[in-house]
């Protein structure tokens, strides 16, 4: 390229730019364009400015399955989660919430982008060379609300990449970028743990599971903590106990100096359990003594365990990949787990109630939008596997979703049964903020069914996955029906076997080969083929799709190289 034409190249990107950052006064539109990046032009937004900005308050729990909360489970009626529902009384619960891909770093990239991630692994597995953060020029929705003049404050897990969290919420933040917490390395915890006069915890009673040898010792899931001396761990030593303080004592000391009453907050509660492995304080016998009365294993794990564990035909080797890779064989092993994991959310919950205490002593509850989620679900015992992983499954794949909107909206306690994603987060909040980010979007707001109480009506969902015990990249779609009912199709690209569940199953089994369901069948894989040919980010799993499942798609004509013709 000559000098000239240098010049020229140059020049008209500046005045471009220049246009872009509101220097035009012609046109109204960009002058009122405000950036999370102010010298660069990055993050383009528009503020409406219209009346007073709510606090805002997010939540997440690491993999909370529906077990847990969700009503349709019988279980989740023996679970004690009184905080968890009183959100749910003041505000509006969608049950048929879901992520975009059943592990913990991809599910956050794509909430706090609010778009379908091309992170698709959690970093701690990676091979080289696949994406495992977000990038610098990714933009997460807490770096809108903070170029707004929200106060933005984050407390606990990251796991995107800590240097997109300290562009979003600040240099004195601490986000710990990994999957498991820092409960022996945490300077400040472990202070926190001394002031209090306990020593740092180990396991009374540890959840083992067992090698393929079915002997040897294999993963730990954790269990009941008792102090290093063998005193009990008091659940005020716990370390979500310590991010609960974190945040309470963050709110209490922005209520003191006033910054409140000037600004807006918006504070992210990141907590890692009920993830395993589990670490149940002290304080929780009786709850166990009740919850043995109750407990069982579920049918699929008895159905495993009648076939000793092999793989079943309707299986995708991926499955006994992770059926292998835990090594459930005992029955009474996967009762304590699930036993700890009720136990593990109920800690949670005390310390959400803990928290959202506080936040009504200071009067900053009622005109505060809360928020509730978890990034995944779980298995618990299905499938003889616990956990989540790079397959899809109901109870993996739905996540709770729950909104308490602040007062100024009439309250609509409800319950909406249309489908909801985690990717319509960063679009609410937004809304609730006053903001439109220039920006592309695969969710929206959910703020108009809040209002009303009412769905948005049916709408397509897409889940895919990569790496993590295994690799599988798979791919699924969740839809209603012909015959009315809701379901999941996973194409798994490692496996022969296609999986077709019913999304209101308690232990769903795969129907892809049942007689009845061959409509559905055929429904799905076409709904999960033009959503792959629909989108230039899915080329590489509708490359393989359209040959693997040729029979049941519409016939295309012509060269499948993707070679590119001038038009």
């Amino acid at each position: 390229m000559d000098r000239r034409s240098f010049c020229s190249l140059t020049a008209g990107a500046f005045l471009s730019k220049g246009m872009l950052a509101g220097q035009s006064p012609a046109d109204g539109h960009a002058s009122n364009l405000r950036f999370t990046q102010e010298r660069t032009g990055e993050g383009p937004f528009l503020a409406s400015g219209n009346g007073r900005q709510p606090h805002i308050l997010l939540i997440s729990a690491d993999m909370v399955g529906p077990d847990l909360y969700h009503p349709a489970r019988s279980l989740s009626q023996h679970v004690q989660l009184p905080a968890i529902r009183s959100l749910m009384q003041e505000g509006t619960f969608f049950s048929n919430a879901f992520c975009t891909v059943p592990l913990c770093s991809p599910s956050r990239a794509s909430y706090l982008t609010g778009r379908y991630s091309y992170v698709q692994g959690n970093s701690e597995r990676a091979p080289e060379g696949l994406e495992t953060q977000l990038r610098p020029d990714d933009v997460i929705f807490p770096e809108y609300l903070k170029a707004a003049g929200y106060l933005t404050r984050q407390v606990g897990k990251c796991h995107v990449g800590a240097k997109k969290f300290l562009d979003a919420f600040g240099d004195n933040e601490q986000p710990w970028d990994r999957w498991s917490p820092p409960v022996f390395d945490d300077d400040a915890f472990l202070a926190y743990q001394r002031s209090l006069g306990v020593k740092p915890q180990k396991y009374a009673r540890e959840i083992v599971f067992r090698m393929q040898d079915r002997t040897t010792p294999g993963n730990s899931a954790g269990g009941w903590v008792v102090q290093e001396d063998g005193k009990p761990f008091p659940l005020e030593a716990q370390y979500s106990y310590y991010l609960g303080r974190k945040a309470i004592e963050t709110i209490e000391g922005l209520a003191a100096n006033g910054s409140l009453q000037r600004h807006p907050l918006y504070l992210q509660l990141d907590f890692f359990d009920p993830h395993q492995p589990f670490s149940i304080p002290a304080g929780f016998e009786e709850r166990e003594r009740e919850l043995r009365k109750i407990i069982t294993t579920p049918d699929s794990w008895r159905a495993a365990q009648q076939r000793d564990f092999e793989r079943a035909a309707d299986e995708p080797e991926i499955v006994d990949i992770y059926r292998r890779y835990w090594g459930i064989y005992d029955p009474q092993q996967l009762i304590d787990y699930r036993i700890a994991y009720v136990l593990q959310m109920e800690v949670v919950d005390r310390i959400i109630g803990m928290v959202l205490q506080r936040l009504r002593e200071l009067s900053l509850y009622d005109d505060m939008l809360i928020v509730f989620i978890s990034d995944h679900g779980e298995m618990n015992g299905r499938r003889a596997t616990v956990d989540k992983g790079v397959y899809l499954y109901p109870d993996i794949v739905r996540v709770p979703m729950i909104y308490k909107p602040p007062a100024v909206m009439p309250r609509k306690q409800a319950t909406i049964e249309t489908p909801a994603s985690l990717l319509d987060l960063s679009q609410t909040i937004l809304d609730f903020a006053g903001i439109r980010a220039e920006a592309k979007f695969d969710g929206i707001s959910l703020k108009p069914a809040l209002q009303t109480g009412e769905g948005t009506g049916e709408r397509m969902l897409l889940f895919f996955g990569g790496w993590h015990v295994g690799v599988n990249f798979d791919c699924g779609i969740q839809r209603r029906a012909s015959d009315g009912r809701r379901y999941l199709y996973s194409y798994n690209c490692t496996s022969q076997v296609d999986e077709l569940f019913d999304l209101d199953s308690d232990d769903a089994h795969n129907l892809i080969n049942s007689t009845e369901h061959a409509q559905v069948r055929k429904e799905l894989i076409r709904c999960l083929g033009a959503a792959l040919q629909s989108d230039p980010r899915w080329v590489g799993y509708w490359a393989e799709f359209r040959i693997a499942r040729f029979h049941d798609l519409p016939w295309a004509q012509g060269d499948m190289q993707l070679f590119t013709m001038p038009s």
